[in-house]
C-alpha cells in the first residue's frame, strides 16, 4: 500500500468521516500504521524504546475514534501514555517542556472541513518537517506488524487547564497589576467552536477582562457557525460586528486548534495578514532591535517597508509556516538575531518560545501591549498607523487538473520567469524564495504565481496601488498563461472570470 498521498506539508491528512472507500479516508489500520511508524522514528531518534507520550486532540466528530488508535498503539508498544482530551496543538508540543513528555500526538486538521482529520507529531525540538512526515507514512506502508506485545500506562490530564496557567502568568508579568490585570478591559473571543473557547473562560476572565459578547465557545466539531479561520472573510466579520456591537476593546478569533489568530481592534479595525505581521513585528523588534523577520512569500511591500522603517530586515521567503520556522531556526544558529517567523495565515513563531507557532501566545503578546499602551489613551491600531497598504489586492487559484500536478505548474512558473526578462514593464523580484514574482509598471503593483503548499493549485496573489491596478495586472497574467504548452492541464476560469 501507498499512505504517501496522505503528506499535506508537515502533517498527516486526510478524510475521516464518510466514504470508507475513498483513496484519502484515515481508516483505523492507517492511523495506527502512522503512529507505529513515529514510534520507530523515535526509537531511531532517541536510541532508547520506552517513551513518555501524550496525546490530545481538537473539537472534530472523528477525533475519539483516531485518539483510541492512536493511544493503543503506543500503549502496546509499553509507552506511557498520558491522554490530554480537548487540547491546543501549542499546547500538545508544550507536554514536552512542561510535563515531561518525549514526544506527542496532536488530532488535527487546522480549519478544514469538518469531515476532514490528521496527525500532527511533536518532539522535544518541536514538530517535524516534510522530510520527516514523507518518511513515516513510507515506513506505516511497509510495516508488516504495527502493533507492538507490551503494556504501557495509561493516564488522563486535563492539560489544558496548566497551559491557560501559563498563559494567565504571562500577562500578570507582562501588565504588572496583581492578579486581576485585566479589570476594566473588554475583550471578547470567536473561538469558531474549536479550542480556543478556554481563551476567554480560563485566560481572560480570571484576570478581570469582561468577555460579554463572545462567540462560539463552545466546542462542537460539526462547525455550525462559520469557518473556523482567522483568513476566511465570514469568519472575520462575525468577530468584526461582534467586537463593534458589543463595545468591546479588542476582539480575538482563533482556528479550530489554536495554531493561529487574527484580532480587532476597538471599532472594527481588522488586523490580520500583512496588518498582524506588522503588529507583530513591532512588538518583535521593540525588543530585539535591528532584528529580522521572516515571513512568506505573498507579504506586501509595504509591509517590507514597515518593518525597514522600524529598524528590523525583512527576509520574504517561503509560503508554508514550518519553511519560515524552519528559516528562522536557521538564521538563529548562524548567529542572526531573528525574533519571529510569521506568515499572513496568522502562524506567528517567536523564538522565545521555543520557536513554536501560538495563535493563543501571539494574542497574549498583543493583550500586554494594548494594556501598556491604554495607560498612554493609546491602541494597537497606533501601532501600525505607518503601514502602507495597497489600493487593491487580489488572489485567485487555478486548479491543475492532472495527478502528477507538480511538473504541470513548474512549467506555467517557468514561463513567467522567461517572459518576465522580456516583457516590457516587467521586473522579476531580485528578493523571492517561492514561485516567480513580478513587479509591473502598468498597474503600479506586483503579482506571485506559486505552486500550494499542500494542493495541485496555482496560486496567484496580486496587489496594486492604483484603482483598477490589480485588473490591469491580471489581463497581463492572462496574457502570458494562455501561451502555455499546457494550458489544457490548467483550470484558468478564476482569472477568465475576474477579468471580464
Amino acid at each position: 500500500m501507498d499512505y504517501s498521498h496522505f503528506k499535506s506539508g508537515s502533517d498527516i491528512r486526510g478524510i475521516a468521516l464518510g466514504d470508507e472507500n475513498d483513496k484519502l479516508y484515515m481508516s483505523d489500520e492507517m492511523i495506527m500504521r502512522s503512529v507505529s511508524a513515529f514510534y520507530d522514528f523515535m526509537v531511531n531518534k532517541c536510541g532508547k524504546t520506552k517513551f513518555r507520550v501524550a496525546v490530545g486532540h481538537d473539537s472534530r466528530l472523528s477525533a475519539g475514534r483516531i485518539k483510541a488508535d492512536a493511544v493503543r498503539v503506543m500503549l502496546s508498544y509499553g509507552c506511557d501514555v498520558i491522554d490530554c482530551g480537548l487540547c491546543t496543538t501549542p499546547a500538545m508540543f508544550m507536554t514536552t517542556v512542561t510535563a515531561g513528555c518525549d514526544c506527542s500526538v496532536q488530532i488535527t486538521a487546522s480549519h478544514h472541513p469538518k469531515d476532514r482529520n490528521g496527525l500532527k507529531f511533536f518532539t522535544r525540538e518541536g514538530g517535524l518537517d516534510g522530510g520527516d512526515i514523507a518518511s513515516i507514512l513510507k515506513n506505516a506502508s511497509e510495516k508488516s506488524v504495527f502493533l507492538g506485545d507490551k503494556e504501557g500506562i495509561y493516564s488522563e490530564i486535563n492539560y489544558l487547564s496548566e497551559y491557560a496557567g501559563i498563559l494567565r502568568k504571562m500577562i500578570i508579568d507582562g501588565v504588572g497589576k496583581g492578579e486581576r490585570p485585566l479589570e476594566g478591559l473588554k475583550i471578547i473571543v470567536d473561538a469558531g467552536n474549536g479550542v480556543g473557547g478556554f481563551y476567554a473562560t480560563d485566560v481572560l476572565a480570571p484576570l478581570g477582562a469582561d468577555i460579554e459578547g463572545s462567540l462560539y465557545l463552545e466546542p462542537d466539531g460539526s462547525f455550525p457557525n462559520h469557518a473556523p479561520n482567522p483568513e476566511n472573510a465570514e469568519a472575520m466579520k462575525c468577530i468584526t460586528d461582534a467586537t463593534i456591537s458589543s463595545g468591546a476593546d479588542f476582539g480575538v478569533i482563533f482556528d479550530t486548534d489554536v495554531d493561529r489568530a487574527a484580532c480587532v481592534g476597538k471599532g472594527g479595525f481588522s488586523i490580520n495578514r500583512n496588518r498582524l505581521v506588522a503588529l507583530a513585528s513591532k512588538v518583535a523588534l521593540d525588543s530585539c532591535p535591528g532584528g529580522t523577520i521572516v515571513t512568506d512569500s505573498v507579504t506586501s511591500d509595504g509591509l517590507a517597508q514597515f518593518i525597514k522603517n522600524n529598524g528590523g530586515v525583512h527576509l520574504r521567503f517561503k509560503r508554508g509556516y514550518r519553511n519560515v520556522i524552519n528559516k528562522q531556526i536557521e538564521l538563529c544558529e548562524a548567529g542572526v538575531e531573528c525574533p519571529l517567523a510569521m506568515e499572513t495565515s496568522g502562524h506567528a513563531a517567536f523564538r522565545e518560545n521555543y520557536f513554536l507557532d501560538d495563535g493563543a501566545y501571539l494574542i497574549t503578546k498583543l493583550i500586554i501591549e494594548a494594556a501598556a499602551l491604554s495607560k498612554e489613551g493609546r491602541s494597537l491600531e497606533d501601532l501600525i498607523a505607518g503601514l502602507p497598504e495597497p489600493v487593491e489586492e487580489k488572489e485567485l487559484r487555478f486548479k491543475i487538473l492532472t495527478d502528477d500536478f507538480r511538473p504541470e505548474g513548474e512549467k506555467i512558473i517557468s514561463l513567467f520567469t522567461s517572459e518576465a526578462e522580456n516583457h516590457g514593464g516587467w521586473t522579476a523580484a531580485p528578493d523571492n524564495y517561492e514561485g516567480i514574482r513580478i513587479n509591473c509598471e502598468d498597474g503600479k503593483g506586483w503579482f506571485l504565481l506559486r505552486l500550494s503548499v499542500h494542493d495541485p493549485i496555482i496560486v496567484l496573489n496580486c496587489e496594486s496601488d492604483e484603482e483598477g491596478g490589480v485588473l490591469k495586472i491580471c489581463r497581463q497574467v492572462y496574457d502570458t498563461i494562455i501561451k502555455a504548452d499546457n494550458i489544457e492541464k490548467i483550470d484558468i476560469g478564476a482569472l477568465t472570470e475576474f477579468i471580464k
